[in-house]
């Protein structure tokens, strides 16, 4: 058995960050037969710390350590098929593997198996099973089992929804330092869920996010300088938040920089430069994003003109249910730029629109009714029978379509 000489090495290795050493100390206790050491080999080899990645050594000595009941190492041998590391990806093998640790009231193999029921892997999807395993692991402090009962709470899935427990399950992961669980705490904050409303607290909240570079909450707080709630309006602050945001590849943050580039709030006004950061929302598949590079296009703003691609960009939020790209694709067919015009996909472009603007875009849902009558005054009772049924039968195509 390692001496305790020898586990404070590998403890003092690993707090000035020495990973070398700390795997030489493991490697000496493992090959003595000291299975937790064993366990923590296998971490190292598992993560390349100061040794080469190596997903086969891991697994090898996981495996050595979990033949002598070791739980942390059965964990994880499960986490190693879950992800399909040193072994084909097996969600029920894992499922296996978890359960033998969370008999041992392992924390971490609790919460693994509350996820594989919450994501339907290795066994059926099932949120009342879910929220017991979060439970079990949470009860005893396991931060992100914390985090994820509150997801559930305030969703209401496989409980009751119910803001305050939400709340209440958020706070102790959050003083965890669990980085979503501090950004749902501000979320709950600034729109009054479970808590009065306050935008100072949700302010400082996303601030302890945005410090671990939650994308998320740097994007919230951009926008609370931009709209001036817990603050006052400042576009310069916003986007430097945005850009904090967007260089994580935030979309609603790429966006955002490339509004204030548009409208010239905070930074110089640049279409050229606000088109290349709706285009890198876009690709990402943000709806809005894509509609306003299609009017970039459609109107030259910071490149040349151009029909047929702002109609394919209309086209792809359009499909995916944007209102204001739907009613301007229904503009492209009336008009007939960059396609023959078409009066049936006109006027089923402007019902869709109608249809799906929210109910605070009154204005724009009325203009895109206007814009329906308008075509269908030019249209035979077949055209028009017609324009209705592709209307109804229409479904919104997915992300990655």
């Amino acid at each position: 058995m390692s001496s305790r000489k020898e586990w404070s090495e590998a403890r003092r290795a690993h707090e000035r960050a020495d990973y070398v050493i700390e795997s030489q100390m493991y490697q000496k206790m493992a090959e003595e037969g000291d299975a937790r050491a064993q366990a923590f080999l296998g971490v190292m080899y598992d993560k390349g710390r100061g040794v080469a990645q190596d997903f086969g050594k891991a697994l090898k000595w996981y495996r050595l350590a979990a033949d002598a009941g070791e739980a942390r190492a059965l964990c994880s041998v499960g986490s190693m098929y879950d992800r399909g590391r040193g072994v084909p990806q097996d969600y029920a093998e894992a499922m296996r593997w978890y359960l033998r640790a969370a008999e041992q009231g392992y924390a971490h193999a609790q919460h693994n198996i509350g996820v594989m029921y919450d994501r339907g892997r290795g066994v059926p999807q099932d949120d009342a099973e879910a929220v017991k395993w979060y439970r079990r692991a949470a009860e005893q402090g396991f931060a992100r089992a914390e985090y994820n009962l509150g997801v559930m709470y305030d969703k209401g899935r496989g409980v009751a929804q119910d803001y305050a427990e939400a709340m209440k399950w958020f706070r102790k992961a959050a003083e965890q330092n669990h980085a979503k669980a501090q950004y749902n705490i501000g979320f709950m904050y600034e729109h009054g869920q479970g808590v009065p409303q306050n935008y100072h607290g949700a302010l400082n909240w996303y601030r302890k996010a945005a410090e671990q570079d939650d994308a998320a909450a740097q994007t919230n707080i951009g926008s609370m300088y931009a709209t001036g709630r817990g603050v006052p309006i400042d576009y310069v602050e916003a986007m430097k938040w945005y850009r904090k945001a967007a260089a994580h590849g935030d979309a609603a943050a790429q966006f955002n920089v490339g509004s204030l580039y548009a409208t010239g709030r905070g930074v110089v006004m640049d279409h050229a430069a606000a088109l290349q950061w709706y285009l890198k929302a876009a690709e990402q598949g943000d709806q809005v994003a894509q509609n306003h590079v299609g009017n970039m296009y459609a109107t030259g703003h910071g490149t040349a003109k151009d029909y047929a691609v702002a109609m394919s960009w209309y086209a792809k939020a359009a499909e995916r249910g944007d209102a204001s790209a739907q009613n301007n694709l229904g503009s492209m067919y009336a008009a007939g730029k960059a396609v023959a015009r078409d009066l049936v996909q006109a006027h089923k472009w402007y019902a869709l629109a109608a249809a799906h603007f929210a109910p605070d875009e009154a204005s724009f849902r009325e203009k895109a009714v206007r814009n329906a009558d308008s075509i269908a005054a030019k249209m035979t009772p077949e055209q028009i029978a017609e324009a209705q049924r592709l209307a109804r039968e229409w479904r919104p195509s997915s992300p990655d379509a």
